[in-house]
């Protein structure tokens, strides 16, 4: 028995480049929303969450209209975040980033993906199917988890819009990075969003 976890980063965000916190997909990002939706059709998920932001709330539905038995809900645990600040493990050029950001947002966001680790990355007595439609960091911050790897090392994992990360629990095993950032259904022009150096 195995519980698979399903992680897709929300489509790109119409306008993120002149930092806007959030907001429709482009263009750009509803074709990459179709074709994610494509690339899991005959996946049989049993559950399917999203973050509450509109750029991952439209990925979903967008992607419920191609996949009709999707039926996804929102997660208060799936918000975008930033688990933690700046370490000195972490190159220089990340430095401005974290400075940005205050310790009461840290703060939060640890506690967030701390409860978000608990919910959704747990082996199953059954199998199941489960879809994640989130953000970059939250993602990067499931893989470090999955991984064990140090706190810090999320900061230098990124995730494509669309792309497609998977994680299989399974009892008395350590978690199988199946996927990592599956660009696989995406014609090279609609591979966005691999560099970002924030979240959106």
């Amino acid at each position: 028995m195995a519980h698979t976890l399903y992680l897709v980063r929300h489509g790109e965000q119409l306008d993120a480049e002149h930092g806007v916190d959030d907001g429709p997909l482009s263009p750009r990002g509803q074709r990459q929303a179709r074709l994610i939706a494509d690339r899991l059709g005959g996946v049989p998920f049993d559950n399917v969450w999203h973050s509450p932001l509109q750029r991952a709330e439209q990925t979903a539905l967008i992607m419920s209209e191609h996949l009709p038995a999707l039926d996804p809900k929102p997660s208060a645990l799936l918000f975008d975040c930033v688990p933690t600040g700046y370490s000195p493990q972490m190159p220089h050029t990340f430095e401005p980033f974290f400075n940005s950001v205050t310790e009461d947002e840290v703060e939060a966001g640890r506690a967030q993906m701390s409860d978000a680790v608990a919910e959704f990355l747990t082996p199953s007595r059954a199998t199941t199917h489960d879809l994640l439609i989130t953000h970059n960091f939250v993602i990067a911050w499931f893989v470090r988890e999955a991984m064990d790897a140090p706190e810090w090392r999320w900061a230098g994992l990124n995730q494509a819009h669309a792309g497609l990360t998977i994680i299989r629990y399974k009892a008395g095993r350590l978690p199988e990075l199946v996927a990592y950032n599956d660009l696989g259904h995406l014609p090279v022009e609609l591979r966005t969003g691999v560099n970002d150096p924030q979240p959106y």
